[in-house]
């Protein structure tokens, strides 16, 4: 009897899915996506969210996003590949939402979006919002929408990350979550369109026009107008301070 017990143990633990663990500031979470390819090959990639309570957010709100992280093997050579967004500088963040994962002659490429207003000005307000990608065999290296092959069309990993509520209890339970799911939750309604499919259009609305222009200003970010007011009032400061200097050695 125990022996059949650490065997049924073992076997669950072979298909378990998800796997949490939390720490004294945040958790995380994993799980394996089926991932469809432009040519009609599929793909197993490993995904993970890490939450990270210790950084800013509102009170009553759940931990942030710290960083993403999905690792794959390249289906041609093998060579084990990990792209990740790293949410945790202030000033730099990455703050970007993996939505393709594909390959053209061997090589990987990759398509975001962006999830904050402060990574949208860091990342040069792009239009349409998408960063993209290439691995050049040691790094991932940024490229330009016109070099971005057009034969990757669509999203084909969960967008947002692992949503448990859009999946069944069946679904959360199963190794891997097939490529079907994963379009059909892509596809729920609600989303931008620019998350049911790769625009290469510039758009007149949405998060280009949603996030205000903002520039680098002592180790943050800050508007313009914003900049231009705190800068003349410095001015305006130190005129007056020359003034009464001056006035008093009369």
């Amino acid at each position: 009897m125990r022996q059949a017990m650490k065997k049924w143990a073992a076997m669950s633990l072979a298909v378990l899915a998800i796997s949490m663990s939390a720490c004294a500031t945040g958790s995380s979470i994993s799980w394996k996506e089926e991932v469809l390819l432009h040519d009609g090959r599929k793909m197993v990639v490993e995904r993970k969210d890490i939450h990270d309570s210790s950084l800013p957010h509102e009170i009553g709100q759940g931990a942030p996003l710290a960083e993403h992280v999905t690792t794959f093997n390249m289906p041609d050579t093998k060579q084990r590949v990990t792209w990740r967004s790293d949410n945790r500088s202030r000033s730099e963040p990455d703050n970007l939402d993996l939505m393709v994962l594909d390959f053209m002659n061997g090589v990987p490429y990759a398509a975001a979006g962006i999830t904050r207003c402060i990574a949208y000005n860091r990342w040069g307000r792009p239009n349409p919002p998408y960063v993209f990608f290439k691995y050049d065999g040691k790094a991932w290296q940024r490229i330009s929408l016109e070099e971005f092959p057009a034969e990757f069309k669509e999203p084909n990993v969960m967008i947002g990350g692992y949503d448990e509520y859009s999946l069944t209890v069946e679904e959360r339970d199963a190794s891997v979550l097939t490529a079907g799911k994963v379009r059909k939750v892509n596809k729920a309604a609600g989303r931008s369109p620019e998350s049911y499919t790769i625009i290469r259009e510039p758009l007149k609305i949405g998060a280009p026009a949603n996030c205000g222009e903002m520039i680098r200003f002592e180790g943050g970010w800050a508007s313009p107008s914003y900049v231009e007011r705190t800068i003349k009032q410095r001015v305006d400061a130190e005129k007056r301070t020359r003034k009464m200097s001056s006035e008093s050695t009369d």
